[in-house]
């Protein structure tokens, strides 16, 4: 069961390190998931159930 947990984690395309939430902002309810080298951003809007994904942020 311990496999079970690198199903549901979400990597960064490039150096495929765990994406960090740390900048979700609970009054707009955005989740936004970080690479730790800055290669890529996933973010998830629910008004618009869309995800966002650019490379290198900023």
């Amino acid at each position: 069961m311990k496999w079970l947990h690198f199903l549901f984690n979400e990597r960064c395309p490039k150096c495929k390190q765990v994406l960090n939430t740390s900048k979700s902002n609970a009054l707009r309810s955005t989740v936004v998931k970080v690479c730790p080298s800055n290669h890529y951003q996933k973010e998830f809007h629910p008004a618009l159930e869309t995800y966002v994904e650019s490379n290198g942020t900023i």
